[in-house]
């Protein structure tokens, strides 16, 4: 397991805007609304390596979540911009990614979290204990 810094080819940025349907009663974004946030700032990262979902399945691998966490730092309002950050820092055995969550004008973090996922052969259902080949592709780095 490595834990170094991470090329910048391995983050990615996106913004977006809270909308209305977001919203829990209080008028501030549901909790549950962050898990999308993830999903958009990770979509953005899988497409920035080139390893989006489709072209997972074209590798024969699905890489499910079986861990995520999520610490809530302040709320989110409707209207509010946000700036969603993604960064792999795990790659060899599971690939685990960081998030952050911030207003976009101030930069005050409103949400970190992290997912971990594990490549699942898909052919055989069985996981993978080590990354396969070409997720090291994808990232550029020589495989174990």
């Amino acid at each position: 397991m490595r834990k170094l810094k991470t090329p910048a080819r391995w983050r990615a940025e996106v913004e977006m805007q809270v909308q209305f349907f977001d919203l829990d009663p209080m008028q501030i974004v549901w909790h549950g609304n962050y898990v999308k946030y993830l999903e958009v700032a990770r979509c953005a990262l899988f497409d920035k390596i080139g390893y989006n979902y489709e072209q997972m399945r074209a590798s024969g691998y699905m890489w499910p979540i079986i861990e995520m966490n999520l610490r809530y730092a302040g709320p989110a309002t409707f209207g509010q911009r946000l700036l969603l950050r993604a960064e792999i820092v795990e790659w060899e055995n599971r690939l685990r990614i960081d998030y952050l969550i911030l207003d976009a004008a101030s930069g005050k973090r409103l949400n970190r979290a992290t997912t971990t996922q594990v490549a699942v052969e898909i052919h055989s259902g069985e996981m993978c204990f080590v990354s396969p080949p070409i997720l090291f592709e994808k990232l550029g780095v020589a495989a174990p």
